[in-house]
């Protein structure tokens, strides 16, 4: 097995609690996608301090899928005007 396909165990801090995340990515992939998700969590809850950390955690993943769609229509929008220039 590769080492990019084994699953690894890491140990993150979200929010002050520690959560234990599996994947195939490296340590250092998985660690830095938990600090982004920490660093917008804390950003909202920071904005928002009487909001319940689930809300948080509910505003911040609407945000996050708000930006997938957003890149998504413009990647879109991107490989249209490839085609059209070919």
């Amino acid at each position: 097995m590769s080492t990019e396909q084994e699953v690894r165990s890491v140990r993150v801090q979200i929010l002050g609690e520690e959560h234990i995340v599996k994947g195939q990515a490296s340590e250092d992939y998985i660690r830095s996608l938990a600090a982004s998700v920490n660093a917008r969590l804390l950003e909202v809850q920071r904005s928002n301090p009487l909001l319940p950390r689930h809300r948080v955690a509910i505003l911040v993943a609407l945000n996050l899928l708000n930006e997938l769609e957003r890149l998504k229509a413009e990647h879109e929008e991107l490989l249209a005007l490839m085609e059209e220039a070919k």
